[in-house]
C-alpha cells in the first residue's frame, strides 16, 4: 500500500511499542495517510483497529483500508475519541497513538494555506468544512485575542508589533493570501532568524484556527479511560507546546505539570513512562526525511 502522502516518523519504533496483544483493540487518533495504521494492521492477528483524523483526505486514503475488516475509520476530531468507542460499543483499547502536527500533504498542498514559501489564501483549516479560517482570525480577531495567539502558540518576542501591523493592513484592505501577510512579517523578522519567525507565526494561527491545544488536552485527559491497565499510549510530538502536556501527562498524570499526592506523599498518576529516554528519529531516518528532525517520541503503559 502506498503511503507517500505522509511518510510515517518513527513508523517501527512507535508501532512495536504499541502493540501489547496483538488481538487486542487499537486507536490511531491521527490516521492521515495511513502510515502508522497500516503498520498496526500488519502486525494485528484477530484484533481491530479504530483510526480518527478530521481531514477529508485523510477520509479519501481510509477507502483504501477496505480490504480490512478490522479496520473502521471515524472523520473526527481526536478529542471526541472516547464519545465515538461508546459509540462502536466498544469499553477498552489496548493503546492509542497519536502522530501530532500536520502532514506533509497538509503542507505540500499550496491551496491548503499552511506553508508560508506557498502563494495561497490564508485557510490552515484541518477540517475543511470549519467556520474559522487563519484569513477570518486576522481579519476579525481583536487584537488583544491576536497577542495572546502569537505570544501562547508561536512564542513570539515582538506580539504587539506584529499586532499593531496586521491591524494597520487589515484596515487598508483585507489580508486574504500568505503573500500580503508575509509582506507584514517581513520588516518584523529577526536578522537571520526570518525562517524560524515566519514558521512560529504560521504555527500559532494554526494551532489556534483548529483550536489544537484544547483538543490535545481533552484527548490526553480522557486516555485514563480510553485505555485499559496494561495497554499503551504513544504520542509523537513535533515542538514544545505538543509535547509539553504530553510529558507533564505522563508525569504526573494532568497538564499542568503539578504532582498530585496522596496524604502520605505518593504522586498519583495513570500511567508509567515506558524507558529512561525520549527517543528521537535516527541519522538513518532524517536522512530519508528531514522533517523528523524535531519530532520526540513518548511511550506510557496504563497502571
Amino acid at each position: 500500500m502506498n503511503t507517500a502522502y505522509h511518510i510515517p516518523v518513527m513508523l517501527r519504533e512507535s508501532v512495536d511499542a504499541l502493540i501489547t496483544d496483538p488481538s487486542g483493540v487499537y486507536v490511531d487518533a491521527t490516521f492521515g495517510g495511513g502510515g502508522h495504521s497500516h503498520e498496526i494492521l500488519r502486525q494485528l492477528s484477530k484484533g481491530k483497529l479504530l483510526a480518527f483524523d478530521q481531514d477529508s483526505n485523510a477520509e479519501k486514503n481510509a477507502e483504501l483500508f477496505s480490504e480490512y475488516s478490522n479496520f473502521q475509520f471515524f472523520k473526527s476530531n481526536f478529542a471526541y475519541v472516547k464519545n465515538f468507542l461508546r459509540f462502536a460499543e466498544i469499553g477498552k483499547a489496548d493503546g492509542l497513538i497519536a502522530d501530532l502536527g500536520v502532514s506533509s500533504h497538509q503542507f505540500d498542498t499550496p491551496e491548503r494555506g499552511f506553508s508560508f514559501r506557498e502563494e495561497a489564501e490564508l485557510d490552515m483549516r484541518m477540517n475543511e468544512n470549519a467556520q474559522i479560517s487563519a484569513k477570518l482570525l486576522l481579519n476579525t480577531a481583536e487584537e488583544q485575542e491576536l497577542e495572546r495567539i502569537f505570544r501562547d502558540y508561536g512564542e513570539l518576542d515582538n506580539v504587539q508589533r506584529v499586532v499593531r501591523a496586521i491591524g494597520r493592513e487589515r484596515k487598508k484592505s483585507e489580508i486574504r493570501t500568505t503573500s500580503q501577510l508575509n509582506a507584514i512579517l517581513f520588516p518584523l523578522a529577526p536578522r537571520n532568524k526570518d525562517y524560524k519567525f515566519f514558521a512560529q507565526a504560521y504555527q500559532a494561527l494554526r494551532i489556534a484556527v483548529n483550536n489544537e491545544m484544547q483538543a490535545l488536552h481533552e484527548l490526553l485527559l480522557s486516555c485514563s479511560e480510553i485505555v485499559k491497565p496494561g495497554g499503551r499510549i504513544v504520542f509523537i510530538t513535533y515542538h514544545s507546546l505538543e509535547d509539553r502536556p504530553v510529558k507533564n501527562f505522563i508525569k504526573y498524570g494532568n497538564i499542568a505539570g503539578e504532582p498530585d499526592s496522596d496524604i502520605f506523599g505518593n504522586v498519583k498518576v495513570p500511567f508509567r513512562s515506558v524507558g529512561t529516554k525520549i527517543i528521537t528519529p535516527s541519522e538513518a531516518e532524517l536522512a530519508v526525511n528531514g522533517r523528523a528532525r524535531s519530532a520526540k517520541l513518548r511511550i506510557a503503559e496504563k497502571l
